[in-house]
């Protein structure tokens, strides 16, 4: 309950605007929180009914969509040559420009929707996607049917398990919860590791794709 603890401190003062901004500026290309705030945001309205999870899935779909538009805006503008230079400041390193141009290249705009479930294309997709000049209805597209499952996915499926486990008390309660925990922890792991190792693949794939 240390997140709630901190959350319920922050969501008091900012409420819906904080979800909406730390997303937005993921989205855009800066390493926060987002989807753990997504996940903890929803959590604390099952928990305490302080806010409305509506509002919360509405404002979390608008900031990932305006977030992702604007970082688009500011990769089409800049283009690969600032990216290669100063983009080592925000993670954008020349490993992930040079995979970045892969993947666009060969699958498009299936990179900026699954993007949103990957935590390295979530935060550098949509500045990636401007970078290689991807059109803006297509992004668009994209990124928007992106947006809503990645958020409100998220939202959604962590306020039903978090009421769930709310309305289970005794014994049977902690005990689902701790199923729930463990099943949810060994989910993140194996996603963890599976998008670590695709990551490297497609890397490898990249590197092999260069012109000699």
């Amino acid at each position: 309950m240390f997140l709630l603890h901190h959350l319920d401190h922050l969501l008091e003062h900012y409420g819906y605007s904080l979800v909406g901004i730390i997303v937005m500026l993921e989205s855009m290309g800066a390493p926060l929180p987002g989807e753990s705030l997504i996940i903890g945001t929803a959590l604390y309205c099952a928990a305490t009914h302080k806010l409305d999870i509506v509002w919360v899935i509405v404002v979390a779909i608008a900031g990932a969509i305006m977030g992702d538009n604007l970082g688009y805006l500011i990769g089409r503008s800049v283009g690969f040559r600032v990216l290669a230079r100063w983009g080592g400041r925000i993670g954008l390193t020349e490993e992930r420009l040079l995979l970045g141009r892969y993947l666009f290249r060969k699958h498009g705009g299936k990179v900026v929707f699954f993007g949103r479930f990957i935590a390295i294309l979530r935060t550098f997709a949509a500045l990636l996607a401007g970078a290689n000049r991807m059109p803006w209805h297509t992004f668009l597209f994209y990124n928007t049917l992106g947006g809503i499952g990645w958020a409100g996915g998220y939202s959604l499926a962590a306020y039903l398990l978090g009421s769930q486990v709310e309305k289970i008390s005794g014994p049977l309660g902690i005990g689902f919860g701790i199923v729930a925990v463990l099943v949810l922890g060994s989910g993140f792991l194996f996603l963890k590791r599976n998008e670590k190792r695709l990551t490297e693949e497609a890397l490898a794939a990249a590197k092999a794709d260069q012109p000699a």
